[in-house]
């Protein structure tokens, strides 16, 4: 098995978490296309970290603040 420098996908509430919000948000967010990627895996729902991370820092861009 060869040896990966990707952390390991976080689940919803590793992610609600780090956002510091409930994690029904985040399902809210999915229903309307909104918040970071994610992947179903069976039926649970799987986050890249850097994606998550990617998408809280584009929120916090000025181009995010004039839209």
């Amino acid at each position: 098995m060869s040896e990966s420098n990707h952390e390991p996908l976080w689940d919803i509430e590793r992610v609600a978490a780090y956002l510091k919000i409930p994690k029904w948000t985040l399902y809210g967010w999915r229903t309307r296309g909104y918040g970071p990627p994610a992947s179903r895996m069976g039926r649970h729902l799987r986050y890249d970290p850097a994606d998550v991370i990617a998408w809280n820092e584009k929120l916090k861009s000025p181009e995010a603040e004039a839209e």
